[in-house]
């Protein structure tokens, strides 16, 4: 129990990180650019532990026990406890006890803490998201969250101060008021939950659809409107979801649609799911002992590699069951089950086949496709003695060019060999999560089998990004951490070679896979993201509009116009129920609206690219606004000019055909022009320049991470190979949350851009560097 316990708890640790990491990345950037609490946002992160150490327990059993036993087998000592009569039935008994504990663990996550903490997680989030909404407004972007109004505002000076207001509000529909202001702010109540919009300074304009000739206007000097606060505090009584239900509530459910006709498969199957999972254990456990009890010298690497295939069959399995039950091709009673019953019983016949035959391995044979054949000399070994050609030598002066050593070599053989297990075994985990994902969708019928592998394949790049360094940083934990196991670099010190050149070769790997993450991240990354993004859609069923700028029907003009539309066609560079409202900067007051019922380019194709081309607008009206001094007076004065057609001068075709950024779908080059457009029209590019420096500092991690590896690992190695991986998955999930959190308060304006996106490695890069002067070399 000593040997399973510890290895137990360090996979428990990293693993339950790993299926934390997705809601993490979802919301904990979100709540900290909101200016959430640091305590709260922690309290919505363990909210997310039940979720994940439900499936985590059975996992970190089955390595704790493999790593366990694979340590007794590496070293002989099974083969000695065979020799005392110990047979692996005695073995079994202290693995049955913690199988036990296991399932108990995990039955209480799944019964009892799983409910509960899934609601909290929806209601905490909901109402901090919902409640942030006077820190959502940014200075030159479209607020749409308010039901029929849409507010802009140009600079925010204070946090709760903004300058030049524009709102247009349609909530009355025979009518549009647009409210054009010097200042304004949001006024919550949080205790009478009320919202209060006040603008100083300003302007209303009141049109009327249905009447074009029609028109109201007005100056204020304050004016205060009351927002709908359902959209700022929204309702906390979530209807439950099945995960967030009890056993009790999951039957009333159930019951409630048998008698109403519609399915209750989903209901039934995840009462069973609670029960099938802590039972999981007893059978991982049982397969453990069966594949790790054994006198292969394997150890514990070749157990994480056994562990990380048994774990990917069980799940794979498990929610592949699921898929089909919810399709309603299997009965969900059973199918949280199958997986127990097909494992179990593989784990009862390895274990009694182990103790008959407890000298032979467990074998997997694999054919092979070529023979290898000795070389026959041409003509005989008579023929070749017979004759002797003459050879001309010619003498090449010998330069010592810089190649690799023998010991570069043979470090090289086992950096790579460990890599490529921990790059398999990650990427088996991406499978396996999106496998769970996207399930129902493929047993339902909603997506085909051949549209899921491409959505896999276009997928994986995007997660090999990601993967590339971790598998960097155990395998150089590992590899130095089994040199100094082994007393290897003791060795080399002897022999007059340092730590530094023994790390050279893990080092020029680090330099390569940084190239590798920032050639994949320019030539890959944003094609397959794209196509990602759209087969993603399809599987899960969202309107495509919702993808492209069909959604989109406000935009600011590079002269500072504002433009609303109904509809815009990128095919036909078509236009209908155009508004163009032309503000005077300075002053901020609108001196014309323009509104027309469709537009189009005046010029034929060709002319998607050229500055300001001539648009021809049809059936609409222009409003200028003036002033008027009479008597030592201001009035306004509003001149209405109706037109059948005339032209216009709007941007060309492609301005209005930009879609919405996002960074992960853009090279560095095309995120570097975007950003340089959106600074030189004064919009709020904060965001995406904290993404355009990500760009370039994460592909580097690669190389720090290694640089910190290699002291580490030295100190730690001889606690062997098992830390070295333990310890390489916490610091990347560590680096990977400083990510995080860096890049949001970064995008939040608490630091700058470039220091929130190189922060992480700042940090990670100075403890490499101290480590590397202060450890013996």
């Amino acid at each position: 129990m000593r040997e399973v316990v510890p290895p137990l708890l360090l996979a428990l640790l990293p693993l339950t990180f790993v299926l934390m990491m997705p809601p993490m990345l979802q919301n904990a950037a979100a709540l900290i650019e909101k200016g959430v609490p640091w305590a709260v946002v922690l309290r919505v992160l363990m909210t997310l532990t039940p979720q994940a150490l439900s499936v985590t327990i059975p996992m970190a059993l089955l390595y704790g026990v493999l790593f366990g036993l694979g340590r007794l087998s590496a070293d002989r000592e099974f083969v000695a406890l065979q020799a005392c009569g110990v047979s692996i039935f005695h073995v079994l008994r202290p693995i049955a006890l913690l199988a036990g504990l296991a399932s108990a663990a995990t039955a209480y996550e799944t019964i009892i803490a799983l409910p509960d903490a899934n609601q909290s997680f929806r209601e905490i989030t909901f109402d901090i998201v919902a409640s942030g909404a006077e820190s959502d407004i940014k200075p030159r972007v479209f607020f749409t969250s308010f039901p029929n109004r849409v507010l802009y505002v140009r600079d925010i000076q204070r946090a709760t101060l903004w300058r030049d207001v524009f709102l247009a509000d349609s909530t009355q529909p025979d009518r549009t008021m647009v409210y054009v202001a010097r200042q304004g702010r949001l006024v919550i109540d949080r205790a009478k939950k009320t919202v209060e919009l006040v603008l100083d300074d300003g302007t209303v304009h009141t049109t009327f659809p249905h009447q074009p000739g029609k028109y109201d206007g007005g100056s204020f000097d304050r004016l205060v409107l009351d927002m709908d606060a359902t959209t700022v505090f929204r309702r906390t009584q979530i209807v439950k979801g099945d995960n967030e239900k009890t056993i009790a509530e999951l039957r009333r459910t159930a019951a409630a649609n048998a008698r109403n006709g519609t399915p209750n498969y989903s209901q039934l199957y995840t009462i069973q799911q609670k029960f099938s999972l802590p039972a999981a254990c007893l059978v991982l456990g049982l397969i453990g002992v069966a594949l790790g009890a054994s006198n292969s010298k394997e150890g514990r690497v070749g157990s994480f590699a056994v562990g990380t295939g048994v774990v990917f069959v069980y799940y794979v399995l498990l929610y592949s069951s699921r898929g089909i039950a919810l399709a309603g091709r299997l009965p969900p009673g059973l199918a949280p089950w199958l997986v127990n019953v097909v494992l179990g019983a593989a784990g009862v016949a390895l274990v009694l086949w182990r103790a008959r035959s407890a000298d032979q391995p467990i074998r997997f044979s694999i054919p092979t496709a070529w023979r290898t054949r000795a070389p026959v000399a041409p003509g005989g070994a008579a023929g070749a003695a017979g004759r002797r050609p003459v050879v001309l030598v010619i003498r090449i002066p010998r330069v010592d060019w810089p190649r690799p050593r023998l010991l570069d070599i043979y470090i090289a053989k086992q950096y790579l060999s460990i890599f490529v297990l921990a790059f398999v075994a990650l990427v088996g985990i991406f499978y396996i999560s999106t496998l769970i994902d996207l399930a129902d969708k493929l047993f339902g019928g909603v997506a085909t089998t051949g549209m899921l592998l491409r959505y896999f394949y276009f997928a994986t790049p995007q997660y090999v990004y990601y993967i590339i360094p971790m598998a960097a940083l155990v395998a150089t934990l590992v590899t130095v951490a089994g040199l100094t196991k082994n007393s290897e670099l003791v060795v080399m010190r002897a022999c007059g070679i340092s730590l530094y050149r023994s790390a050279m070769a893990l080092l020029l790997f680090g330099v390569a896979f940084s190239g590798a993450l920032f050639a994949l991240q320019e030539q890959v990354l944003a094609e397959s993201n794209r196509e990602a993004a759209r087969l993603n859609g399809i599987i899960r069923g969202y309107p495509v509009a919702a993808f492209g700028l069909l959604s989109r029907q406000w935009i600011v003009g590079r002269g500072g116009d504002i433009y609303h539309y109904e509809i815009f066609d990128p095919r036909t560079n078509h236009f209908s129920k155009l508004s163009m409202f032309h503000l005077n900067e300075n002053g901020w007051t609108l001196e014309t609206l323009t509104y027309a019922a469709d537009a189009s380019p005046a010029k034929q194709a060709g002319t998607d690219e050229e500055p300001a081309p001539a648009w021809v607008a049809r059936g609409g009206w222009t409003r200028e606004f003036t002033t008027a001094t009479r008597r030592n007076a201001s009035r306004p004065v509003v001149n209405y000019k109706p037109f059948t057609e005339r032209a216009l001068s709007l941007e060309p075709p492609a301005y209005f055909k930009t879609e919405e950024p996002d960074a992960d779908r853009m090279t560095y080059g095309q995120l570097k022009t975007y950003v340089a457009g959106l600074q030189a029209s004064g919009y709020h590019a904060v965001p995406y320049l904290v993404q355009l420096h990500q760009k370039v500092a994460f592909p580097v991690v690669t190389l720090i991470m290694t640089l910190l590896a290699v002291p580490f690992a030295a100190a730690i190695g001889r606690s062997g190979a098992l830390y070295g991986i333990g310890v390489g998955l916490v610091l990347a999930l560590v680096y990977r949350m400083a990510v995080i959190v860096f890049g949001a308060l970064g995008a939040g304006g608490s630091l700058s851009p470039i220091l929130a996106a190189w922060a992480p490695n700042i940090i990670f890069g100075a403890a490499a560097v101290y480590m590397l002067l202060t450890v013996r070399t």
